[in-house]
């Protein structure tokens, strides 16, 4: 058998925070205390965390909040400025951006406002004594993924060289902090599957300051090997989305892109759905994530239109729990062996 470190393979659960952005940060402290969270994926949403304002003095207020629940943070989510960094810029992105970033809705400068503040969010982190920023890149190539009229290769790499243009400086400061950033692969950005997060990689030239958080919801009801997925980037997966996916196997009036259908619409042909009630398998897994000696966070990002969140907050928590488990340093049979 492999062998396996003797290393502290206490994984903590954590909740991420985006879709709870509605209640104050001290409301989603206490329901996550109380369930039995180990932390926070503080997410840059609501009041849960403000880069604009993280001084030394708001971030040791975050902190002294989460101690008084017994809660620690394990890293920031920026998603949502993330993905203004390489996308094309439109009316949807205002919905969803800071109003300072958003700005003059100018797309080259909310481009350039959205890098600034991944930056900022970088200072905010380590003020917060975090190593981790997880989040979106966005694309200028998403909308050429269903390849007609047909797509010139170049018109692809150009996309991968924005991308690389972009967001080098960004991992250079990441860099110089300590900072790591963890992109979520998922549709609509320059990595969605496995081949696109080889060729995001190489476009940065490994960078050593970007790598992956892993979420296999977004993998797996596209076909992608998601262990596959934890082997190939062993090495790059800086932190985890434990998310449950659900599909038909039957044939659907909706397919895979969803036809216009809000998520949670029983005509599509998937659905997001809480942790143990859809087709990922967790046990593989946590048996991968033991084999690369993955020890950060399995941070639940719950998500079912058709369930109460506060249910599934807690159904979630104790399936990961039950699911997780500590790899054996020796083989079974070992036992067996004369000395």
């Amino acid at each position: 058998m492999d062998k396996i470190k003797n290393i502290n393979m206490n994984r903590p659960i954590t909740l991420l925070t985006g879709q709870w952005a509605d209640l104050p940060i001290n409301e989603v402290c206490k329901i996550s205390s109380e369930i039995g969270y180990a932390g926070l994926e503080l997410a840059c949403s609501g009041d849960h965390f403000e880069v604009a304002k993280a001084d030394s003095a708001y971030c040791d207020q975050k902190l002294e909040l989460l101690g008084k629940h017994k809660l620690q943070v394990f890293a920031l989510s920026n998603h949502l400025v993330g993905q203004a960094v390489c996308d094309l810029i439109d009316e949807r992105h205002k919905a969803i951006l800071p109003d300072y970033v958003w700005g003059n809705g100018n797309k080259a400068d909310v481009q350039k406002r959205a890098a600034d503040e991944m930056i900022k969010t970088a200072y905010a982190a380590q003020k917060m004594g975090v190593n981790i920023i997880t989040g979106f890149t966005g694309s200028s190539i998403w909308n050429y993924m269903y390849s007609f009229p047909p797509t010139p290769p170049e018109m692809i790499e150009k996309g991968f060289e924005d991308f690389a243009q972009k967001w080098l400086p960004i991992l250079d400061e990441y860099q110089k902090l300590g900072i790591k950033f963890a992109l979520e692969v998922h549709p609509t950005e320059i990595a969605f599957d496995t081949i696109t997060a080889e060729r995001a990689l190489a476009a940065v030239n490994n960078h050593p300051a970007f790598g992956f958080n892993f979420d296999p919801s977004h993998l797996a009801y596209q076909g992608v090997d998601y262990i596959d997925f934890i082997d190939t980037f062993a090495s790059r997966i800086f932190h985890t989305h434990m998310k449950d996916v659900s599909w038909s196997d039957k044939s659907m009036k909706a397919g895979i892109f969803g036809g216009y259908l809000d998520f949670g619409d029983h005509r599509r042909q998937w659905n997001f759905v809480s942790l143990g009630r859809g087709k990922v398998n967790f046990e593989d897994i946590i048996r991968a994530f033991n084999r690369i000696q993955y020890t950060g966070p399995l941070s639940i990002e719950w998500e079912d239109s058709g369930m109460d969140r506060l249910h599934g907050a807690k159904e979630a928590y104790h399936f990961i729990k039950n699911k997780d488990f500590k790899p054996s340093l020796i083989a079974f049979d070992a036992a067996f062996q004369k000395k």
